[in-house]
């Protein structure tokens, strides 16, 4: 059986995101998940999601700049007490939130000669992350971005995230599988997740190219769905899409159909 979160950061996005736990609920999610939830206190948000009865199972730690072109925190070498920083208010807010996994995006390197320092930066970071999170029963993640959208961002495959959790072998990190980012990078999503279930720990979803909901552009998510379920996988599933209309009615061509 999926269990479906609703990303309140994107859906729901007629109101304002005060107002967007109420509608979570209202249409039968009981777990939702937010990009980057830093804007309000963690006690704030804390009561929307009693007042609710919700449970949040996602968010990010800061990334400074990256949604606005820029390299972020995770990766760049200069930056590291500011990633580290990151991830201590992150700790803040899981102490109270008490999210099932945090996501770390590796974010841009826009010098390319400097990858390599880039990527034993961002090694260094994803363990720091793990050590802090570990303790309060949180997985660490990272993402795979599709470079259409977002240029030089340094982790872009599946490939590659099974690299790094190769090379770093460490327990309790895992991938952020994004169906919409790796299948724009010619993944075979509903394959890629019955052969590694066991490394994802957590899956979002949106169509293909236009990032809309299911039934908006090309991908079978009957297919992909019924992969997830058969994988083994025991987390959750993210919508994370951007509506195209009213957010209730882009529930129509999925939700209905599937138990959450």
């Amino acid at each position: 059986m999926l269990r479906f979160s609703a990303n309140v950061s994107v859906l729901f996005n007629e109101v304002e995101l005060t107002q967007r736990f109420m509608l979570a609920r209202h249409y039968g999610f009981n777990e939702v998940e937010i990009q980057f939830p830093y804007a309000h206190t963690a006690e704030q948000l804390k009561a929307l999601l009693d007042e609710q009865q919700l449970h949040l199972v996602l968010f990010n730690v800061a990334a400074a700049d990256l949604l606005k072109g820029g390299e972020g925190l995770a990766a760049v070498p200069q930056l590291r007490d500011q990633f580290q920083a990151a991830v201590d208010q992150a700790v803040h807010y899981a102490e109270i939130l008490k999210p099932s996994a945090i996501n770390v995006l590796p974010g841009r390197c826009l010098t390319p000669q400097r990858l390599p320092e880039y990527l034993e930066t961002l090694s260094a970071n994803l363990a720091y992350a793990v050590k802090a999170f570990a303790p309060l029963g949180i997985k660490t993640v990272f993402e795979a971005i599709n470079t259409f959208d977002m240029p030089g961002f340094i982790i872009h495959s599946s490939q590659q995230m099974l690299n790094l959790l190769e090379l770093m072998q460490l327990p309790n990190l895992y991938m952020q599988y994004d169906v919409y980012h790796m299948q724009r990078m010619g993944d075979n999503s509903a394959a890629f997740i019955m052969q590694h279930a066991s490394k994802i720990g957590h899956i979002q979803f949106a169509d293909v190219p236009g990032r809309g909901q299911p039934g908006t552009g090309h991908l079978d998510f009957s297919a992909i769905f019924a992969a997830i379920a058969a994988s083994g996988y025991q987390g959750w599933v993210g919508a994370e899409y951007h509506p195209q209309g009213q957010t209730a009615d882009s529930f129509y061509s999925w939700l209905t159909h599937k138990e959450i």
